[in-house]
Parts: C-alpha cells; structure tokens; sequence
C-alpha cells in the first residue's frame, strides 16, 4: 500500500517547505534526506546538540533551524539573534538577543523520514506519525484510545490510527503535560474529519508525504504554569 492510500481520511496535503498558516500558528515542514552537515547554530545550541547521541544530533538540528526559522519570520529579528533551547524538562524555549521569549510557544516533531515546526502565540503542539508505524499504534491502542475513539478510527480506515495518535500527542504537548500515563487517555477525540479534541482545544492534520502532521492550539488559562515532560510514542520521532 503506498503511503498516499494509507492516509486518506480526508486530510489536506502539507506541500514541504514553505511555511503555512492556520488557526495563529505558523507551520513548516521538511523532508530529511542528503548527508548531514552541521549547521549554524548558537554556542549554547552547539553544546546542547554535542551532548545528545551522534543519531540524534541531525533531526535536533533540524527541528531546531525550521523553529529558528520561524521565529525569524514572526518576529522579523536577525537570524542570529534566535536560539532554541531545551528546557530542564527537554521541551523547547525560544530565546531572543540572549533573553527568553514566553510570548513565543514552539512545538517540534520528526520522524526518519519528516520533520516539523510549529509557532504560535498561544501553547502549541506538533507531531509527526509516518503511516507505517500505524501498527505500532494499534498495539497500544487499548491503553490510549477509548472505545468510542476506537470506532472513530475503525470508521475512517488506513491512516486513522497514525492521526488519532499524532492528535493525541500534539495535545500532550500543547498542554504541557506527558504522554506517559494518563495524559493522551484525557484528551477526547470527538472527530477525525475534521478532526475535534474535547476541552478548549483546535486541532488539524494533514498529509506530509508518507506521514500524517497534527497540529493542536491549546488555550492558555490565565495564570496557568505550564511544564512539560519529556514525550514520547511508539511512532518514530518526537
């Protein structure tokens, strides 16, 4: 089956490479092919990717230069002055002229073959889910979707069980919270096409070649601290 019949549940295709809007956010996305080669990154970024395993360091210089990209463009400062960074529980920061930026949500996703950034004023949350790792997510199916959320993937066909998850994680995301536990379980697919998380939540995917994108904007309640756990899944990628 190829990668386009098993994402067809109605869902929009994502051209790679310019950046789309929806909803506030700003959105971009790329595929990963070609050798490796560093990129210009800050002094704090080199020490940050130089830590990290020699596998990972690519798609975290990746996802970080389409979010640094982004900045640039919303907040139209020289590319020089922007820094994504880690914080102390792994998700990203923006950091402008040296100073944080908590006006500036990102949201960061890649697979072997995709990543993505994504930008907003509000909390937001992006994730990447290739539809060959569809089975992966039926295996844990039963402990992250509910019964009326497993009809909803059975109704639509191939490409449903990758989007519900990447609805799923992108919502963990979004709301800072972990997609260990009972975090994915709380958030409510109500829909796939569109798709329709409960609570006060927006939330939209897309083909991106071989992968389903989703993208959630969630609200930010006054006063709110937001933390965020480190997130992972069974599909490849953050």
């Amino acid at each position: 089956m190829s990668g386009d019949s098993a994402v067809r549940p109605g869902f929009p295709a994502l051209a790679p490479g310019p950046v789309h809007r929806w909803g506030g956010a700003a959105l971009v996305v790329a595929r990963r092919s070609g050798p490796y080669r560093p990129p210009p990154l800050s002094e704090a970024e080199r020490r940050v990717l130089q830590a990290l395993p020699a596998w990972r360091r690519a798609e975290w210089a990746q996802g970080r230069l389409l979010a640094k990209r982004l900045v640039w463009e919303a907040l139209a400062v020289p590319p020089g002055d922007v820094e994504v960074l880690p914080r102390d529980d792994g998700s990203p920061r923006v950091v402008v002229g040296g100073v944080p930026a908590p006006a500036v949500h990102v949201s960061i996703s890649h697979t072997a073959r995709h990543v993505a950034a994504a930008l907003a004023p509000d909390p937001v949350g992006v994730d990447l889910c290739e539809t060959a790792s569809a089975a992966a997510v039926r295996r844990v199916a039963d402990h992250v979707l509910s019964p009326g959320e497993l009809a909803l993937v059975a109704a639509h066909g191939p490409g449903a069980a990758a989007a519900a998850w990447a609805l799923k994680e992108a919502a963990v995301k979004a709301d800072r919270s972990s997609v260990f536990g009972a975090a994915p379980r709380r958030v409510v697919l109500l829909g796939l096409g569109p798709p329709v998380l409960g609570g006060r939540r927006r939330a939209m995917v897309w083909r991106a070649g071989d992968a389903v994108l989703a993208l959630v904007l969630a609200h930010r309640p006054a006063g709110h601290p937001y933390r965020q756990h480190c997130v992972g899944a069974p599909c490849p990628g953050g």
